[in-house]
């Protein structure tokens, strides 16, 4: 997921990210649900977050789609994770582009490390993704509420197609 410059929103408040994210845990295949895609993301289908802990702290990611469709051309990006805050290791630097650590807040995670919505203070992007290709309706319900709640405009919110 390409996230640009960090910063913070206008005039609201920082996002407060979850209390403790068990790194270990946290590491593995996350399937984007839904997200206000950055540039590069449009028409991202079978879109996968991976993570993995590096011998130095820092955590490799990969992230790989279909472009605007199901067969479409496979690409892959490969972010650095920094983990800027270790009492919680909810708040990440990625990434992209030295030397830029754009802002990744881990704002929701639920009890068995199922689902997940990361988030970033400027409210310009965000991803909701679980372990499994698809959630319940209830469940994305339930995770857009929460994403509007944190002052992000959800009619930029798009669903990311998965079939597998």
């Amino acid at each position: 997921m390409l996230l640009a410059v960090a910063g913070c929103a206008g005039n609201q408040p920082p996002l407060e990210p979850v209390p403790y994210v068990d790194l270990e845990r946290f590491m593995g295949d996350w399937y984007v649900i839904a997200n206000i895609p950055t540039f590069l993301e449009k028409g991202a289908h079978n879109a996968v977050e991976s993570y993995a802990m590096n011998d130095d702290g820092t955590i490799a990611t990969t992230f790989v789609f279909r472009k605007d469709s199901f067969d479409g051309e496979r690409k892959t990006y490969n972010p650095r994770g920094f983990v800027m805050d270790t009492e919680s290791n909810a708040i990440w630097g990625m990434r992209f582009i030295w030397p830029i650590k754009a802002d990744y807040r881990i704002v929701y995670l639920d009890d068995d490390y199922g689902r997940t919505v990361i988030a970033r203070n400027k409210r310009d992007f965000v991803w909701l993704m679980a372990r499994t290709p698809t959630i319940s309706d209830s469940d994305y319900a339930e995770l857009v509420d929460l994403i509007e709640s944190l002052g992000y405009d959800i009619s930029k919110l798009r669903k990311v197609p998965q079939q597998w």
